[in-house]
């Protein structure tokens, strides 16, 4: 794909997140063909489907990109691999990273089957809050509503989903990007 598209990655982490999450925001701004434009603040939850383990860390960047989607899904993969991310098949279970496209623009399909956009996205507070950070009028769905409109839905206190303060990924306490 040779013209640039804006896409919505969410990061998630609970092995060392505060080394994870910003180490793949630096291997992700590294891309050649990726070009990181929006930096969420890092959300805290709890995990999904298993209690006992340590919470997740989450965020959103808004990306632009010359690589397709199933591309753009694979380099998130290598990223992973990277950093030590093994799957297995416990989908909840605890991750040094985990990399989803979230939203791609111009693009509804699957990609390595999962959907894009993430279907999740309506359900999860820990991907609608950071991902309305970085795109707050990005349309999903049909008839359609925006980020923003979809985070405004959640109860951040019932869902246990808090935006942490301080810097977030980046060191110098500004989630704007040059």
């Amino acid at each position: 794909m040779s013209s640039r598209r804006r896409a919505l990655l969410a990061l998630g982490s609970n092995i060392e997140p505060e080394q994870n999450l910003p180490a793949a925001l630096g291997l992700l701004a590294a891309l050649p063909d990726v070009e990181v434009v929006a930096i969420s603040g890092v959300y805290e939850s709890p995990p999904l489907g298993r209690p006992g383990d340590p919470w997740f860390r989450n965020a959103a960047l808004g990306v632009e990109t010359t690589l397709s989607p199933p591309e753009l899904r694979q380099a998130a993969r290598d990223i992973e691999a990277c950093l030590g991310r093994v799957r297995g098949g416990d989908p909840y279970a605890p991750r040094t990273i985990d990399i989803d496209l979230a939203a791609y623009e111009g693009f509804e399909g699957e990609v390595e089957s999962s959907r894009v956009p993430d279907p999740e996205i309506s359900r999860r507070a820990f991907l609608a809050l950071p991902l309305a950070e970085v795109a707050p009028d990005w349309l999903l769905g049909t008839p359609g509503r925006t980020l923003a409109e979809i985070a405004a839905l959640f109860d951040s206190a019932r869902e246990q989903v808090h935006r942490l303060p301080g810097p977030g990924l980046l060191p110098s306490g500004s989630n704007e990007v040059d």
